[in-house]
């Protein structure tokens, strides 16, 4: 504990603010808020009973930072945006997850399009949402394309397209890019599949009836069958998609602490469930439910990074919470709406709770399973060495590229809970010798450590190389170049067959280990090596259509971005312009005759090879 506390305490303001416990060093300890920051301080070194963890905390501070802020909110702000930056170890941390997925429908004409889309919106059109992952954000455009028939595709109306994209032949466009539609149609396709991602359902069944009936008493017959089909499938889609008699934006919080603390968030928008996501915090012992409700609730809806219309109008959870009145002040001053926590809910919106709260025994009971299975896995691969070593980090590179072009090396992280895809790294490999994977292993683990010691990262306890004794030569190298020991290497050699199964383990200073086939330890070393060889693949694939999808023009001098586009607008597309004439080329707006010269010798000689 801190010396001389009580003329510390004196000092201190009955102002708002944050407090920070600091440990050895400097290190926090703790972040926390408080109206009264004199009060507040002032209680942990009194004589009333504390917990257990407060008591653990105070052994170790050496120092309290105090920050004065004008108001109440702005010291939960500034409490959960200290807290996410540095995460101290008696704060319950949550991981902050990328930003959720929309569903956008853009202002384009005369043929708007439907798409996913995540980040700032800087689109201008309508956005729906936010969905708790990609997948429901996908599975709902499915949904819409084959009833409403909205175009996905994002490139610009081009009217001299005559022949319509795949999509049209399997019924999920209209297509709107030959012309094949109205804009007139599709401008009420487009209305009707906004009135169905807003929830008003009976809306939309409404305006269908009316046109079918127009259709028949005109004699529209045709049509009335169109819009009868078009009911029947709406009708699917709604039995499809979990729909409320009532409407409203409420985000509905579950939680449990069976062998795990899981919090589950259900999202309601419209009246309509979109689906729901799991959060596994990082929570110090004697934590108490009102607690880690409180922190998950300022840490998700109040970081900085945080979009401000990510806070519904209603959150409902299952307990009063001590700071319910600050919270929903906060809230509603960022959100600039009214945000309300209902209690004592009934009908459709206790049945939304009692959801949410199985949904997080469910999640909490299948995290359980996996950390026992992942443990087993672990320590069935420690006993395999007579160094006893514990093994808390494993990190495995992979290389993949298409004959030379456009290698890219992997590197993914696992510990004890599993994958930790916050720490996994892509290196696009350049300078070497096209399909040397000898050459590409040694830069990418070269770039991967040098940058862990720049940066004071923690090292694995052990690394996988996808490869044999060569490959695994060039890693021990390498890392003793860089004084970095005590790291396990392994080279993970696929069998003669390549089947799952018969790898040997190469292991440095060890003889070839063949596992049996059902050893937990293969099956871990296994499942890693393929997530390295499906994360590499991804980098590789990414980085070759980036290379391949860059238009033929940017190579030929004189054509930048305005002459390129004045020619992608005048032929509609590339194909087109290599196959102009020299008259043709010289026709478009800003081409003179030497450059029409230039880029139709440029492209003859393209399609000569």
């Amino acid at each position: 504990m801190m010396p001389n506390i009580k003329d510390f305490l004196k000092t201190l303001t009955s102002q708002p603010g944050v407090y920070q416990m600091l440990g050895y060093g400097g290190k926090i300890l703790y972040v926390g808020k408080a109206r009264n920051i004199k009060k507040r301080v002032t209680s942990y070194f009194s004589s009333t009973a504390k917990d257990n963890k407060t008591l653990a905390m105070l052994k170790h501070v050496e120092d309290i930072l105090i920050t004065i802020t004008h108001t109440e909110n702005e010291a939960l702000l500034l409490e959960c945006n200290l807290i996410k930056k540095h995460k101290p170890h008696y704060n319950v941390l949550f991981r902050d997850d990328k930003s959720f997925p929309y569903i956008l429908i853009t202002d384009e004409k005369p043929y708007p399009c439907i798409d996913f889309y995540r980040g700032n919106k800087k689109t201008s059109g309508h956005y729906f949402g936010p969905y708790p992952n990609s997948y429901a954000v996908r599975e709902t455009i499915h949904l819409i394309q084959k009833v409403f028939g909205l175009r996905l595709c994002n490139d610009k109306y081009s009217p001299k397209r005559t022949r319509p994209c795949l999509k049209y032949q399997i019924g999920l466009c209209a297509g709107a890019c030959a012309g094949l539609i109205s804009e007139e149609d599709y401008q009420v396709s487009v209305s009707h599949a906004i009135l169905f991602l807003q929830g008003k359902n009976q809306q939309v069944i409404k305006q269908l009836k009316q046109q079918m009936e127009e259709a028949s008493l005109t004699l529209k017959y045709e049509k009335a069958a169109k819009i009868r089909d078009q009911l029947a499938k709406f009708r699917e889609l709604q039995e499809r998609q979990c729909v409320s008699a009532e409407h409203g934006d409420v985000d509905v919080i579950g939680y449990s602490a069976a062998g795990v603390v899981c919090i589950q968030l259900l999202m309601v928008r419209g009246g309509r469930i979109l689906g729901s996501h799991a959060y596994y915090p990082t929570v110090p012992l004697d934590s108490t439910k009102e607690e880690i409700l409180t922190s998950f609730i300022t840490q998700h809806y109040l970081s900085a990074n945080k979009e401000v219309n990510l806070v519904p109008k209603e959150i409902m959870i299952d307990i009063s919470l001590p700071e319910r009145s600050w919270l929903i002040n906060a809230l509603s001053t960022t959100a600039k709406h009214k945000v309300r926590f209902p209690e004592n809910v009934r009908g459709e919106r206790k049945k939304w709770l009692e959801m949410a709260n199985a949904s997080a025994e469910q999640s909490a009971a299948s995290r359980v399973r996996h950390t026992a299975s992942t443990e087993e896995r672990f320590t069935t691969l420690e006993t395999l060495f007579n160094d006893k070593r514990t093994i808390h980090r494993i990190e495995c590179f992979d290389i993949s590229h298409t004959q030379g072009e456009s290698t890219v090396a992997s590197c993914v992280v696992f510990n004890r809970n599993g994958p930790l895809k916050s720490d996994y790294r892509h290196f696009n490999i350049k300078e070497i010798t096209p399909g040397d994977d000898v050459a590409a292993m040694r830069q990418a683990i070269f770039r991967r450590y040098q940058g862990t010691l720049a940066k004071s990262l923690p090292l694995p306890d052990v690394i996988l190389i996808d490869g044999g004794l060569t490959q695994l030569a060039v890693a021990k190298k390498i890392l003793a170049e860089l004084h970095i020991h005590e790291i396990l290497l392994i080279g993970v050699a696929k069998g003669v067959t390549r089947k799952p199964g018969l790898e040997t383990l190469h292991i440095a200073d060890y003889p070839p280990i063949h596992l049996p086939t059902d050893s937990p330890a293969l099956h871990l070393i296994q499942q890693i090596r393929d997530e390295a060889h499906r994360f590499a693949i991804t980098g590789h694939r990414n980085q070759r259509d980036k290379k391949r999808l860059k238009s033929s023009l940017e190579s030929i001098p004189g054509i930048g971005a305005k002459r390129r586009r004045e020619l992608l607008l005048h032929f509609a597309g590339i194909q087109a312009i290599k196959h102009a004439s020299l008259e043709e080329l010289k026709k478009v707006p800003g081409i003179s005759h030497a450059l029409a010269e230039r880029i139709y010798e440029a492209l003859r000689l393209v399609k000569e090879e």
